[in-house]
């Protein structure tokens, strides 16, 4: 799909082209490809204006016409025929800003012809190269047909995540990009030039500006992309932290039994989660990992014996859902996030449970999340994986269908049996199932008789 979206980019900027339009590559693909990466997408900016680029393509979708914004649709070519999967390549007119009086969005925009005017209006110098797509497409290598107006090639080589321009300007006209520069600085390995994380310092309590949907959204990349633990200690420098995830603050100086974690305080425990996530995790394990011990700064007690955190299981679900509400995550995603911080210490038990409770354990939702979390967890601190190697056995050998089996005793079987549906269904459902998990019974008869024996006859 990559080579499909790049010829389908080179073929919007042809057709530019053949209309007398100047078209380029532009933003993030640029970057990727000088850094030898292959890009997620590409970008098209052209002097041509948004009528024009609908005038000349049958399929377009007005996303922002407002600021100058067209997606072109095209068919994807292994897919070909009438239900052909589109591929979306956006394609934006050369413009200029106005004022951005909300912290967002221009308040208005003027179209321009200049390529030099359109790249001092985006957010960083790596990102504001453009690429000349004919000369790409001619063989040049990404150096050669590369134009920079910015000092962007000039930043990537010394590794520097610098604003283009005013860097106080650019993140006054939009407050978010004060988190793609720790994003783009996190994931790269770069560090932040000087006068932008100045700029990003003074201005970091305006981050309130950006909606949380917004946030949350440039939060989970920063989770997500890579250096996700680079990404929290950038968020910390900058004052970022303390307004977006106050409650990770926290944990910053929280004391912990170095018998059981000689790694150190909270805060260090959960950098190494975080540096310890593997490549492209899922969003929930990743947040999962950053809020699992969201609970121990409210719940510190140095006790005779050794520092304990009573209670922060529970205190840290109930931190953890004010976050996420903030932050407007989804019902599943918040569902998912929330187990991961519930059920984390119950691998404590793993080897002592009995059969049938290990099995409900192991038939949690998307498991393996909860396995990746505890080995995140004990190799930050310990690094004891005994428990984790018995969980992980267990889940891998055991067959789905002992795990979860068709239920001998029912609902249904327990009403043909003249049982009547009343409070005390649900511990007979229960009882019989935790007798078939651990193979006490294995036959309807069975159940029911163990029913009997437990809960009397039907009246």
């Amino acid at each position: 799909m990559q080579d499909a979206k790049l010829q389908a980019a080179l073929q919007i900027a042809q057709a530019l082209h053949a209309a007398g339009h100047q078209a380029y590559f532009a933003g993030g693909c640029v970057r990727d490809l000088l850094l030898g990466l292959t890009p997620k997408d590409y970008d098209v900016a052209t002097s041509a204006t948004p009528q024009q680029v609908q005038a000349i393509f049958p399929k377009t979708v007005a996303v922002g016409a407002h600021f100058g914004v067209i997606l072109v649709l095209q068919p994807g070519p292994e897919y070909p025929g009438p239900e052909a999967a589109d591929i979306a390549t956006e394609v934006a007119t050369f413009r200029n800003d106005g004022s951005y009086s909300d912290g967002r969005r221009p308040d208005q925009v003027t179209f321009s012809t200049s390529p030099q005017e359109d790249v001092r209006r985006r957010d960083f110098t790596i990102n504001g190269m453009l690429l000349d797509p004919a000369k790409f497409a001619g063989g040049a290598t990404a150096e050669e047909a590369t134009l920079d107006f910015v000092g962007g090639r000039e930043d990537l080589r010394a590794q520097v995540v610098r604003a283009i321009g005013d860097a106080r300007l650019r993140f006054t006209e939009d407050k978010l990009r004060m988190l793609r520069a720790v994003r783009f600085a996190a994931r790269l390995g770069y560090r932040i030039e000087p006068s932008t994380h100045a700029a990003i310092r003074e201005l970091a309590s305006q981050i309130h500006q950006v909606s949380p949907e917004r946030v949350r959204d440039e939060l989970t990349r920063m989770l997500t992309e890579g250096n996700a633990h680079v990404a929290l200690k950038l968020l910390d420098e900058t004052g970022l932290l303390a307004e977006v995830l106050p409650e990770a603050k926290k944990l910053q100086g929280v004391e912990q039994p170095p018998q059981y974690h000689p790694e150190g305080d909270v805060w260090v425990h959960t950098l190494l989660l975080l540096k310890k996530l593997p490549p492209v995790p899922p969003a929930t394990l990743a947040w999962g990992a950053l809020l699992h011990d969201i609970g121990k700064p409210a719940t510190f007690r140095r006790a005779p014996d050794r520092i304990r955190f009573d209670g922060h299981v529970e205190v840290g679900e109930r931190i953890a859902v004010e976050i996420l509400n903030r932050l407007r995550f989804s019902n599943e995603d918040k569902e998912q996030i929330l187990a991961l911080i519930h059920n984390h210490m119950k691998f404590a038990d793993v080897m002592h449970m009995k059969q049938s409770t290990l099995k409900r354990f192991l038939r949690m939702p998307r498991f393996e999340e909860h396995l990746e979390l505890h080995y995140l967890d004990a190799s930050s601190a310990s690094g004891n994986l005994e428990l984790y190697e018995f969980a992980k056995k267990h889940y891998e050998e055991t067959p789905e269908d002992a795990i979860k089996p068709e239920l001998l005793v029912n609902g249904r079987t327990l009403i043909d049996a003249g049982y009547k549906p009343g409070p005390k269904f649900t511990e007979m459902l229960r009882a019989a199932e935790d007798a078939q998990l651990e193979g006490q019974i294995h036959s309807t008869e069975e159940g029911l008789a163990l029913v009997a024996a437990e809960f009397g006859l039907p009246e």
